[in-house]
């Protein structure tokens, strides 16, 4: 009966990953200059084979194919897929379902810094360098605080998160209030949404070394995230460092949110979402929850961005369709009679 369990969770992770290529395939397809499956194909055999140009493309459709949607798409994948890998891996460590990957106040600090490169209109990579380094200071102080605070471990890494997460706000808040109200203002409100709206080559390159760095250890560690559920003493019983472990996926998770919120702006709610929903399929069990996260982050994203840049002659920031989609999700999670919070 095990084995067949795991077969069927096994056969349930390669299913969506057979999505997600199928979303890529469609994704490429749409656009307010539609491009027909049959072209994309010609386009990616002239690309990946070298073979002859086709008369059914126009320098035009290369342009849109590889130049716009090719790093929009892989950039939304990229980023679902981290999101979901932090919410999971925080939930495991944190023992709470409501753990997303802004507890530690990494979303709020990159808005910090970004705002601020905004302000001293130091351009688009500026921003996303000062997204970064700002959320990494965040988390590097939220770490030294609750080192220094007395009581549960968990509880002063939450409540750190918390406190930091306000400063960080609060210093946003100074940035907006003193902004230039005609141009800077809006910018900073719009990056605060969240979009994959002017992503660019060079933004996915960006974010690939840091998401890479951070994914890899998470799917390393994903064994032994499942026994961070047990005490301390029993996980240790069983040969486990429950400190470097808990650290180094805090470390890891945080890592890999500070990459994505750096090119994407805010986008909350993936987390959260997609963590649960991926549980109902998988199970608890980390050694296939979380590639199942990954997997259906990504392919989640990837619906949402392109509902966002088709749904309106005008593109909605993927910032309000996820919170369209997450908070009714968290009202039904915190009602439900199944489990207390």
């Amino acid at each position: 009966m095990e084995k067949k369990k795991l077969r069927g969770y096994s056969l349930i992770i390669a299913a969506l990953g057979a999505l997600v290529v199928a979303g890529i395939i469609v994704s490429f397809t749409l656009g307010r200059f539609p491009i027909s499956p049959g072209q994309l194909m010609s386009a990616l055999g002239e690309k990946v084979f070298g073979m002859a140009k086709s008369d059914a493309l126009t320098d035009q459709m290369r342009a849109i194919l590889f130049n716009v949607r090719l790093p929009r798409i892989f950039l939304a994948c990229m980023v679902g897929c981290c999101l979901s890998a932090a919410g999971a891996s925080y939930q495991g460590v944190f023992q709470n379902p409501m753990a997303a990957p802004d507890i530690l106040g990494a979303s709020s600090g990159a808005a910090a810094g970004a705002a601020l490169a905004i302000l001293l209109e130091l351009g688009s990579k500026m921003v996303m360098v000062f997204a970064f380094g700002a959320s990494l200071i965040t988390i590097a102080l939220v770490m030294f605080v609750s080192n220094a605070a007395r009581g549960n471990k968990v509880l002063r890494i939450i409540l750190a998160g918390i406190m930091v997460s306000s400063l960080c706000n609060a210093a946003t808040s100074f940035i907006k209030l003193v902004a230039d109200p005609n141009n800077i203002l809006p910018e900073i409100t719009y990056w605060m949404m969240g979009s994959l709206a002017k992503t660019k080559t060079a933004d996915v390159l960006f974010a690939l070394v840091p998401m890479a760095i951070g994914i890899v250890p998470l799917m390393l560690l994903r064994w032994r995230i499942n026994l961070l559920t047990l005490s301390d003493s029993e996980a240790r019983t069983m040969g486990v460092n429950v400190t470097f472990v808990r650290v180094a996926v805090i470390i890891c998770a945080t890592l890999i949110t500070a990459a994505s919120v750096s090119v994407s702006g805010l986008i909350g709610w993936v987390g959260l979402v997609v963590p649960h929903l991926a549980r109902r399929l998988v199970g608890n069990n980390y050694r296939h929850l979380l590639p199942a996260s990954m997997l259906g982050g990504a392919l989640f994203l990837l619906i949402v961005d392109n509902v966002s840049r088709n749904l309106l002659v005008t593109e909605i920031p993927i910032g309000i369709l996820t919170s369209v989609i997450g908070a009714p999700f968290f009202i039904w999670l915190i009602t439900r009679k199944k489990d207390a919070i």
